[in-house]
């Protein structure tokens, strides 16, 4: 067996290891994408994904929610309250916008519900109110730059390609678990099928 060989068996082994097992290709608001473990994107390497809405006819948008920027929400935004709270890398798209997930729905006039307790956005001038009055913080409060966006039909080719695996998140969860542990805490959740993912290191050729 040649080298070339070789090669090509060692990469039918690891498509199969990476199958999913478990999708059932009906994304929808409020499930959350967590990438599989080859994918080598500066964005989606490694990333959780809550989809704040999903229509197979029209597209689908979401946020990535894991990755933290070296940066806090008064240093994008001017004249905003006094708010340290850090600044999430949201997607490519729209990547000089800012946007923000809450607990405070009922609080903003025009936030949009994604799940049941958890909303997407809303009116920004409600929302500085409530920063002042303290109100709106870090416990119920997250901010992202971007945001991630597939055309109608993409995001189905991707999943039925393996590139993501779907899974449910809590409300409790999305705010509790530190982000540079959710791909991993989320993959454990999904339990056995899934042990290679977990034992893939993130940079092979390190090993």
């Amino acid at each position: 067996m040649n080298i070339g060989q070789k090669v090509y068996f060692c990469a039918m082994d690891l498509g199969e290891q990476f199958k999913i097992h478990t999708n059932s290709l009906d994304p929808k608001a409020g499930n959350i994408l967590i990438s599989e473990p080859l994918m080598n994107d500066f964005h989606f390497g490694r990333s959780v994904v809550l989809l704040i809405d999903h229509e197979e006819s029209e597209g689908t948008f979401g946020v990535i929610i894991n990755k933290t920027l070296n940066v806090s929400v008064n240093h994008v935004v001017d004249e905003f309250p006094d708010f340290e709270a850090p600044v999430y890398l949201g997607g490519p798209v729209a990547d000089n916008q800012l946007f923000f997930i809450h607990t405070l729905g009922p609080l903003i006039p025009d936030s949009d519900p994604i799940m049941e307790g958890l909303y997407w956005g809303g009116d920004s001038e409600t929302l500085q109110t409530l920063i002042s009055t303290g109100i709106a913080n870090e416990s119920n409060t997250r901010f992202y730059l971007g945001y991630a966006g597939w055309d109608a039909g993409q995001l189905v080719t991707e999943l039925v390609r393996n590139s993501w695996l779907i899974s449910d998140i809590s409300v409790k969860q999305f705010f509790s678990v530190q982000p540079e542990r959710m791909w991993q805490t989320f993959v454990n959740q999904m339990g056995s099928p899934y042990e290679m993912w977990r034992r893939f290191p993130k940079n092979p050729e390190d090993n």
